[in-house]
């Protein structure tokens, strides 16, 4: 595997990583409970520690295509999250979630970062990273 694959590999790690502990630090810290869609940003979040530990273990940089997957799957949950937050025309659409409503927004810094926009930013980085990563490879083959 070449450098800027091992790179990459660890960028999405170091990504993945601080989100997870990003949220759990909201969580577990400040104590302010995750909504649903929050949960199902988690679960595609949290995974992508553990999978890109292990291919970069393995030196296998074909991890690249899965993390690509959930994150596109949790950026789009994190994009509608987000839009339910800021748009008000959406707000009637929300999901009828549990304790928490997924409009609710527990912090809102300089008037547009939300804990959504967070998970957001760190999903379009590792999609971002991983087609670079898929590319490299396409053009070693």
């Amino acid at each position: 595997m070449n450098k800027k694959l091992e790179n990459g590999l660890l960028a999405i790690w170091v990504v993945s990583l601080v989100a997870t502990l990003g949220s759990l630090y909201f969580s577990e810290i400040r104590q302010y409970t995750p909504c649903e869609m929050c949960w199902y940003q988690r679960i595609l979040m949290y995974p992508i520690v553990i999978m890109t530990t292990v291919a970069y273990i393995q030196k296998n940089a074909r991890i690249a295509v899965t993390t690509a997957v959930f994150a596109c799957i949790g950026g789009s949950i994190s994009l509608y999250h987000y839009s339910i937050q800021k748009l008000d025309f959406l707000q009637s659409t929300a999901p009828a979630c549990g304790l928490v409503p997924c409009t609710g927004q527990y912090i809102n810094w300089l008037g547009f970062i939300t804990i959504p926009f967070l998970a957001l930013t760190a999903f379009v980085m590792i999609a971002a990273i991983s087609f670079h990563m898929l590319r490299v490879l396409k053009e070693e083959k």
